[in-house]
């Protein structure tokens, strides 16, 4: 996994390496301009010795924009450039890089006059940018990009301006035009905003280019979920008990779909054994659809608790189509020493009123993973949903630390976050996303996977984060059409292809 920054990490990590001596602000700068200018010629082939408009603003991220446009007129670029405010204003590194630049400056509101420019470079605002953006600034970019009609392509320099880098959130004011750009270049590393939100749809091509800190990372640092963190083979000829026991908690009668997909899902992944817990009312229903998993009756938090006295019954899924009136007691009876717990759905929504309670009832747990989407961790934890400083990750560690449990918060962009602060990010952009998943019953399937890890001994944290990676190729492996009842049968061929890398 690779590191998503923060805007406060990045200034972290460059204050750490000017201050001994790695390197100075100028080179950085001169480095972010050739990366910038690098990718761009990479990704446009086609472009040759094209003409450029360039938009700078008054901090460094303008100082950058005054680099690329000194070197794309060195390769013979038609290059004008529009700065915000007085650059004779500017001071530090963005003054040296704007006096290297022997061209002129145009003001910024003439950025729509003039020729038609293939690109248009968004040298604004950067990463450190906290604040709305006018409405007159974007308009700006918007006319420049106008000037070039269908042909021009919009570059980003770090981010888009008025991108959130933290939280992927747009700093613009309520119905301005907001074009995403084509290209994205960023520097050291990818930011958070880039991955959450609205980054994906509005960064384009999202590439990092060097800028000579390489090997400086940040210990609390997000990581992007690229890959399976548990290995999903069986070592040796073990008995069926060695990969676990799976209990899925299923609700009443002619509502056991919901439990019978999570139960499909954690036999699918591995768990050595799937019993599916359900009031006797239901076990003919689910006796007609079910094989290879058992069956028990559990209709009562003390069936449930007798049950699971059985200690080769090490992992439970309490939640999926339970019912809201039964699923508080349920819980309470779920949840115990020895045993990891997977908490969905109805599992979360029955302590709106008092998640204290729920979280009271997890302490005793050897490891707790909560699944909600946003209506369902608004439920629980509705302060940390309201507050509009928090990114997806600030919330979901937030809320991983109030409730002593893994939380993974769904979502097109996928967070996992553990009590202790690690936190890693499923990108539902750049072309990884899997739109199909939003589709009854998925959900389902994905907390009875996290729970079939869980049984075979995974960790919490490790089990959620490849429960969603092996959950979201599933939905990519099928393509559209998808339905929940797809996602199990498509582990097999997911997991063959990862055990063979």
């Amino acid at each position: 996994m690779t590191d998503l920054l923060t805007s406060a990490q990045m200034r972290a990590i460059e204050a750490a390496a000017m201050e001994c001596g790695e390197a100075t602000g100028a080179q950085m700068m001169e480095r972010a301009g050739r990366g910038m200018v690098t990718a761009m010629r990479r990704t446009w082939p086609d472009l040759g010795r094209a003409r450029a408009v360039v938009l700078c603003g008054p901090g460094n991220n303008g100082g950058d924009g005054y680099v690329i446009a000194r070197r794309l007129g060195d390769l013979g670029w038609r290059v004008e450039v529009f700065g915000l405010g007085d650059p004779a204003r500017l001071d530090g590194d963005a003054a040296m890089m704007r006096a290297l630049w022997d061209g002129p400056v145009g003001a910024l509101t003439d950025a729509g006059q003039g020729e038609a420019a293939d690109v248009v470079v968004d040298a604004l605002f950067g990463t450190g940018l906290s604040r709305r953006v006018g409405a007159e600034v974007l308009a700006a970019r918007e006319a420049a990009l106008a000037r070039g009609g269908a042909r021009a392509r919009l570059v980003a320099v770090d981010c888009l301006s008025g991108l959130d880098a933290d939280s992927g959130r747009m700093l613009a004011e309520d119905g301005v035009t907001v074009t995403g750009a084509d290209l994205t270049v960023t520097f050291h590393a990818a930011k958070l905003g880039h991955h959450l939100a609205r980054g994906p749809e509005l960064s384009g091509r999202l590439e990092v280019a060097s800028i000579g800190l390489d090997g400086r990372d940040c210990p609390e640092a997000a990581q992007l979920l690229d890959g399976p963190l548990l290995a999903l083979g069986k070592a040796g000829a073990g008995h069926k008990y060695d990969s676990g026991h799976a209990v899925i908690v299923a609700g009443p009668a002619f509502r056991t779909g919901a439990a019978r997909l999570a139960a499909r899902g954690a036999l699918r992944i591995g768990a050595g054994l799937v019993t599916l817990a359900a009031p006797k009312g239901a076990l003919p229903e689910c006796a007609a659809q079910t094989t290879a998993i058992m069956l028990a009756e559990a209709g009562t938090a003390k069936a449930l608790s007798d049950l699971v006295q059985d200690t080769r019954l090490n992992a439970l899924c309490v939640g999926p189509g339970l019912g809201v009136d039964r699923a508080a007691a349920l819980v309470r009876a779920a949840a115990g020493p020895g045993r990891a717990l997977v908490l969905d759905a109805d599992a979360l929504t029955a302590f709106a009123e008092a998640p204290g309670d729920l979280f009271a009832a997890l302490e005793g747990c050897a490891g707790a993973v909560l699944t909600p989407h946003m209506g369902e961790f608004a439920r629980v934890f509705p302060d940390l949903a309201r507050d509009s400083t928090l990114s997806k990750v600030d919330m979901a560690r937030a809320a991983a630390s109030r409730a002593g449990a893994v939380v993974l918060l769904k979502g097109p962009d996928t967070v996992i976050a553990a009590p202790g602060g690690r936190a890693a990010v499923m990108s539902g952009g750049y072309g990884q996303g899997a739109p199909w998943l939003a589709t009854a019953g998925s959900g389902d399937v994905l907390a009875g996977i996290i729970t079939g890890l869980l049984a075979r001994g995974g960790a919490p944290f490790e089990a959620a984060a490849t429960g969603a990676f092996v959950h979201r190729a599933a939905a990519r492996a099928f393509g559209p059409g998808l339905i929940a009842e797809d996602l199990p049968e498509m582990l097999p061929q997911v997991m063959r292809g990862l055990i063979a890398d």
